[in-house]
C-alpha cells in the first residue's frame, strides 16, 4: 500500500506600507509581544502565560473573533492560540513566532514580521510591515482567502500604529511650541541690565 503524500505547506506574505511613521517607532509595538491587542483588530486579549516579554522563548495568549474557531457554536464563538517567540533581532527589526496550540486548526503554523525603512517615492521617513506565514492547509480555507484575511488585518493594525505615533508627535510638537512661546514671553518680560543696574542704584 503505497503512503499518501501529504500537501506541501501554504507559504504567504503580506505587507504594508506607512508614510508618517519610521521603522524604529513601529518596531517597538512589535516587540511588546504580549500586547498585541492593542493593536491587532478583533483581538480582544493577549497577555504573557510564560517567559519575558520581548524574550525569546516567552508564550502569549491570544483571543478574539478573527478566524473562526473548529467546531464552533453560538453567535459569537471565541478562537484562541498560544504562540511562542522563537527568534526576535531588533537590528533588522524582525521577529518570528509560531503556534504551540489553538482551536482554529493552525498546525505547523510559522510567522515572521519584519519592518524595513522606507516610505514613498518622495520620503523616505516611513517604513514597510512585511508579515509572512507558512502553515499546513487549513480545513475549510483557501491560502487565497487567508491571505486576504492577514491582508486587511495587516493594514488595519498598521494603520492604527501610525494613527497612534501620529497623535503622540502631535502632542509633543504642542507642548514644544508651548513651552517655546512661554520661554519667549519671559525673554520679552526680563528686564535688561542696564535697567536692573538702574533699578539697584535707587
Amino acid at each position: 500500500m503505497m503512503e499518501q503524500k501529504s500537501q506541501p505547506q501554504w507559504e504567504s506574505k503580506v505587507s504594508t506600507r506607512l508614510t508618517h511613521a519610521s521603522a524604529d517607532q513601529i518596531w517597538p509595538l512589535f516587540k511588546d509581544f504580549f500586547n498585541l491587542h492593542k493593536w491587532f483588530p478583533s483581538l480582544s486579549t493577549c497577555y504573557g502565560i510564560h517567559g519575558t516579554n520581548g524574550e525569546p522563548g516567552c508564550i502569549r495568549y491570544c483571543a478574539g473573533s478573527s478566524i473562526p474557531s473548529n467546531g464552533s457554536t453560538g453567535e459569537n464563538p471565541v478562537s484562541w492560540s498560544t504562540e511562542r517567540l522563537i527568534a526576535m533581532d531588533p537590528i533588522q527589526r524582525s521577529l518570528s513566532y509560531e503556534i504551540v496550540d489553538c482551536n482554529i486548526g493552525f498546525t505547523s503554523y510559522v510567522s515572521t514580521v519584519n519592518i524595513a525603512p522606507g516610505g514613498d517615492d518622495h520620503d523616505q521617513s516611513g517604513c514597510v510591515i512585511e508579515w509572512s506565514f507558512t502553515v499546513d492547509p487549513v480545513e475549510g480555507w483557501r491560502l487565497e482567502d487567508l491571505e486576504k484575511k492577514y491582508e486587511v488585518g495587516l493594514q488595519k493594525m498598521a494603520k492604527k500604529m501610525e494613527d497612534a505615533i501620529v497623535k503622540i508627535g502631535s502632542q509633543v510638537k504642542l507642548h514644544s511650541q508651548s513651552v517655546m512661546a512661554t520661554t519667549n514671553a519671559l525673554e520679552t518680560h526680563k528686564p535688561s541690565p542696564q535697567a536692573e543696574t538702574e533699578t539697584k542704584n535707587r
